[in-house]
């Protein structure tokens, strides 16, 4: 059913990506509060979002912003922009309840309230900010009352149904113990003060909150079996990666061990990535990991793992082998030898040509500005990287990107509503970039958007597979994943030259199962669950 190899589509190398961030009108500048002190916070930046936020079927951009950290006559916010639906964008920030000024950092977006619009979650340094859509672009803050109080470092975040009765709960990654009193002296050269490592700090255990409806929330993290105070998180990816019907959890750590949570399917969860083989690099030495995501990119029909590291660690690629273990294929790969000298923070998923391969996209950047002093090898502004699929599990590396840029946050979507995926990343205490994809869609596509019923409003957890005359591929609807941010909900299946799938098929969170006969390419669609 899921074959491999498959010949590739001629003509995918004419596709490019065309910075047009100023075109459409996307004039953020991301602060990250420096003023000389050389404190952790800054060196993380921030994320972003594709969100459709009028629920008009448009999708437009949030994009999360620090702040000083003394008053100095400035004030930052996040800023929205709304998709005016011929390439340009509006900045409706002002009034939207989203414009508070707080040290963000992460975004997670779904319908936690099954109301048919999208909330948005906030990470940020010192406490998290849970927004409700109230429709019309204007969103209120519900932290206090849904029972959240997360007021740690935190960083990624997702949402998933764990429980898997029809309500989205919440998973936010914390990452280390630190506050502006406890700052840390640490130094590249022995003499002037740099920015530390996580080393220098304790961990903080990531929060899991459980959704009781109404609003309401509970910390259920001691419960669910995920309390650890040693973890640094910063990324998460939800996946089922035994196929068991259920989601798990994928944390990324800085300087400690990954973790792999299977989840037990009675509200707890068991870490196995050590096991797994998901904890630690080659070397047996945990990573300076940052972003992550899943997914199927040779076809076996079982999610792999790609996840962000630090500069001379090079990505991990962790083939899922389908008995419980994972292989690092990126020491035998391009994706290895092109992402050994980058730092990667922001990566994911995602078939830019539509050709029904995922490729990978990794923002990268490093967080010392002197870094070229002491290791020339390494720069402080890094390209994009962009690995196209070539199948058999092999990829090459495309020049997509030419400018070098110290990016942090990225997600995709098809903003401009053309069939293919467009890039939108963030870099830390400078712009947001908006890159179109021109020509990807010279393949054909599917998009398809679903709606949950007796599931979840935004059919987190679905599984869709889709039959066309190349072969069958499926995707999960997913919340979190990459760095701090959220792509878009919607699926996108590239189906090369085949004119139509012949089966379209889904799974409901709920149980129950759809199947769509020959569907023709070229599509946007919205399902529904019966």
């Amino acid at each position: 059913m899921f074959p491999q190899g498959l010949p590739r589509t001629a003509g995918t190398e004419s596709v490019r990506f065309t910075d047009v961030t100023t075109a459409a009108g996307i004039r953020f500048v991301h602060n990250a509060g420096r003023a000389g002190k050389k404190w952790l916070p800054e060196t993380m930046g921030a994320g972003c979002a594709f969100l459709d936020t009028l629920g008009d079927g448009w999708l437009d951009i949030l994009l999360i912003n620090g702040k000083d950290w003394t008053p100095r006559g400035r004030r930052t916010t996040a800023a929205l922009y709304r998709n005016n639906h011929d390439g340009t964008f509006t900045d409706i920030t002002r009034g939207s309840g989203l414009d508070i000024e707080i040290y963000g950092l992460g975004v997670a977006v779904a319908d936690y309230d099954n109301d048919g619009r999208q909330d948005v979650y906030i990470t940020a340094l010192g406490g998290d900010h849970l927004f409700h859509n109230e429709g019309a672009g204007r969103f209120r803050d519900v932290t206090r009352e849904s029972g959240i109080g997360n007021a740690s470092f935190s960083a990624g975040a997702a949402w998933l149904d764990y429980d898997r009765d029809g309500k989205l709960d919440l998973f936010v990654a914390n990452y280390v113990q630190w506050t502006p009193q406890g700052d840390i002296w640490c130094s590249l050269d022995g003499s002037t003060k740099s920015y530390c490592t996580p080393e220098s700090y304790k961990g903080s255990s990531s929060k899991l909150y459980n959704n009781l409806g109404g609003g309401k929330f509970a910390d259920v993290t001691d419960k669910a079996g995920l309390a650890d105070p040693t973890s640094k998180s910063l990324g998460v990816s939800v996946f089922d990666y035994n196929n068991d019907g259920w989601p798990d959890l994928f944390v990324a750590n800085d300087t400690q061990p990954n973790k792999l949570y299977r989840n037990l399917q009675n509200g707890r969860f068991r870490e196995e990535g050590l096991a797994a083989g998901v904890a630690f690099g080659e070397d047996g030495v945990a990573r300076g990991a940052m972003g992550v995501d899943a997914g199927d990119y040779d076809r076996s029909g079982r999610a792999h793992l790609i996840v962000g590291n630090f500069s001379n660690q090079m990505l991990g690629l962790y083939h899922n082998e389908g008995n419980g273990l994972f292989v690092d294929e990126a020491p035998r790969s391009t994706v290895g030898r092109a992402s050994l000298l980058t730092l990667t923070f922001g990566l994911f998923f995602f078939d830019y040509d539509l050709d029904g391969y995922p490729d990978i996209f990794a923002a990268n950047g490093h967080i010392e500005e002197e870094i070229g002093r002491v290791q020339p090898k390494i720069q402080y502004a890094e390209l994009p990287l962009l690995l196209r699929n070539q199948g058999k599990g092999k990829f090459e590396q495309v020049s997509a990107f030419t400018r070098p840029v110290v990016a942090r946050g990225a997600a995709y979507g098809d903003f401009d509503r053309d069939g293919d995926l467009d890039v939108l990343f963030t870099t830390n205490n400078g712009p947001a970039h908006l890159y179109r994809n021109d020509g990807g869609n010279r393949n054909r596509w599917l998009q398809l958007r679903l709606a949950g019923a007796k599931s979840n409003r935004s059919a987190i957890g679905a599984v869709v597979r889709v039959t066309s005359a190349g072969g069958t591929q499926w995707q999960t609807v997913r919340s979190g994943s990459s760095y701090c941010s959220s792509s878009d909900l919607a699926l996108t299946f590239g189906l090369g030259a085949d004119a139509s799938a012949s089966v379209i098929e889904i799974e409901w969170p709920g149980g129950t199962r759809q199947k769509l006969n020959n569907v023709t390419a070229n599509q946007h669609l919205v399902i529904r669950e019966p």
